[in-house]
């Protein structure tokens, strides 16, 4: 089983570089995020002639979040992330797929920080933990897929200054990723490749893809039953480099 988390910057202006993908990678799920649609605008009719069963929750101008199944139908389980009846913003959504509950979620960037945003950033993060722990304690098999907008560690960023002040790399968001991690997660891409450099994200400026001045944004992590299935772990980074591509490459895992 292929699962993969692509922040695709756009569904309906880089629909062909999705598809494209899909063709080539096959994978069994995809999570996406930054659709940047409203519901109605998503283009179910393209993705279904792919091959590929959906389910989304969209917003006008940013956000949105989706999740692909080639052949099944995607079981709903949330369209939102619970803890915060008046956060309208699309960043969560979970479906049960091939015995599998997948979660892909889209967290808040966070900047500028210090300020509001970041504070939103935090508070997404805590009802995140809240749910993951619901997820643990049931007990289900289950994948949590999507842009954390948290650069883990320092050896998950290119050498460089520049992010110092930036909320992707802040203690509180490190210490948070790391808490949701303590609860029995796995980071998949760190369980297999502890020590290669993985890069998810190359910034649109600075000419940062031509020097591969690239941050590790999009992770997958394991529920502990899932573990001893993990077979595979890479980032179609390809994909970054074609045009009108995503600022983002595909991160994908498979599961035997």
């Amino acid at each position: 089983m292929k699962i993969a988390t692509f922040n695709i910057n756009n569904v309906n202006r880089r629909l062909g570089n999705l598809l494209a993908w899909l063709d080539e990678a096959r994978p069994d799920v995809v999570c996406l995020q930054e659709l940047k649609a409203e519901t109605r605008a998503f283009p179910q009719a393209e993705i279904r002639r792919a091959g590929y069963e959906t389910l989304w929750v969209g917003e006008p101008r940013w956000n949105g979040v989706a999740i692909l199944a080639r052949g099944a139908e995607p079981i709903p389980t949330r369209l939102e992330l619970p803890g915060d009846p008046s956060d309208r913003q699309a960043r969560y959504v979970e479906a049960a797929v091939r015995g599998v509950v997948v979660g892909c979620l889209y967290l808040p960037n966070g900047n500028p920080q210090p300020g509001p945003k970041f504070l939103y950033k935090l508070r997404w993060f805590e009802r995140l933990i809240a749910h993951a722990a619901t997820l643990r304690e049931a007990g289900v098999p289950a994948v949590l897929a999507g842009d954390f907008n948290v650069v883990p560690t320092d050896r998950d960023i290119y050498p460089t200054r520049s992010y110092r002040d930036n909320a992707l790399l802040q203690p509180d968001s490190r210490a948070a990723f790391r808490r949701l991690i303590d609860q029995g997660w796995t980071d998949a891409h760190r369980k297999l490749h502890p020590d290669r450099t993985i890069f998810t994200f190359w910034d649109y400026k600075r000419l940062c893809w031509e020097r591969d001045a690239g941050l590790r944004l999009d992770h997958l992590l394991l529920s502990p039953d899932l573990v001893p299935r993990l077979r595979a772990a890479e980032v179609d980074r390809e994909v970054r480099g074609r045009p009108e591509a995503s600022d983002h490459a595909p991160a994908w895992i498979e599961l035997g």
